[in-house]
């Protein structure tokens, strides 16, 4: 990056890197661009020049703490934001933003998905806390970050997972992920066989909320995700204090992911089957997807070799 703001920022230019005490090189084969990247370039800090990339995909060159070989996922420790990105051939990184890629996982695959991977990471985990032997029901089911929470609270040790799903939705796709489909009407209201549970993690909203509430034990809680079905719920506060329930909020910008984050929600997630919709485009041409906001872009980065 040579310029911030509107006009050409990006050209591919050759940088001598040297990996120091605590720090990896990585030869990078793809890299994604993300909300953050596109930040970093419509800025004014950090000063030009400067390598964009928060998130890719590599191998490992040298390293004191992962083998060379390894294929890894970068991300974290202020690469991209604070230091030089992983947009290159090879990159420099901290050893604490190298994090091994489950061999279930495709590097391309877990690129796509590592966004939906931590949000589920970080409400069923983080802030559900959900705990072995759990029940835990997630609303929603049918959406991919529905299927990662089922994903993540099942890898946590949840021994029951219901997944809450419209009438009107397939659930196929979720029968590996969760013991039971609990369907909720055309006015959101929750079947009655939705079954006592100790956490939930709620992706809908609305009136969906409030018929979760009706179901979770005492001393439970319920992690508020999304508010697909509505803004707006109805929380009966004898029950809430009676049963002495929580109503925690996920809101990942204020919540400061652990060393471990990006590693654990990629293992979490591996065991099931994913089919993450993305582009491969050449990294040459990553100036021409900056302002594109559906779908996920990943940049091939063996195209600059």
């Amino acid at each position: 990056m040579h310029s911030h703001g509107a006009g050409p920022q990006l050209k591919a230019a050759e940088v001598e890197f040297a990996a120091g005490p605590g720090e990896a090189l990585v030869e990078m084969r793809l890299a994604a661009v993300t909300s953050q990247d596109r930040s970093t370039l419509a800025g004014r800090q950090p000063s030009v020049p400067f390598v964009p990339g928060s998130e890719g995909a590599g191998v490992v060159v040298s390293s004191e703490v992962v083998e060379p070989g390894t294929t890894v996922i970068v991300r974290g420790e202020g690469v991209g934001v604070t230091r030089p990105g992983v947009w290159g051939q090879y990159a420099v990184v901290p050893d604490a933003a190298v994090h091994r890629l489950p061999s279930s996982l495709d590097p391309a695959a877990a690129l796509a998905l590592l966004t939906p991977a931590l949000t589920a990471h970080t409400a069923v985990r983080r802030v559900a806390e959900v705990l072995a032997e759990e029940t835990v029901v997630v609303t929603g089911i049918t959406s991919l970050v529905g299927r990662m929470c089922a994903a993540v609270a099942r890898s946590a040790g949840a021994a029951r997972v219901i997944g809450l799903a419209s009438e009107d939705e397939y659930v196929d796709a979720t029968a590996a992920l969760v013991d039971q489909v609990v369907r909720v009407d055309g006015l959101g209201q929750v079947g009655r066989e939705l079954q006592w549970c100790d956490a939930a993690v709620d992706t809908m909203g609305g009136p969906v909320t409030s018929g979760v509430l009706g179901h979770i034990a005492p001393g439970g809680r319920i992690a508020l995700l999304g508010y697909k079905a509505g803004e707006f719920t109805t929380i009966d506060l004898r029950q809430v204090i009676g049963r002495d329930l929580r109503v925690l909020p996920v809101n990942l910008q204020r919540i400061v992911l652990a060393p471990d984050a990006v590693g654990q929600a990629l293992a979490d997630i591996a065991p099931a089957a994913w089919r993450p919709e993305y582009d491969v485009v050449p990294a040459d041409r990553a100036g021409e997807v900056l302002d594109r906001q559906a779908g996920r872009v990943l940049l091939d980065l063996t195209a600059l070799r």
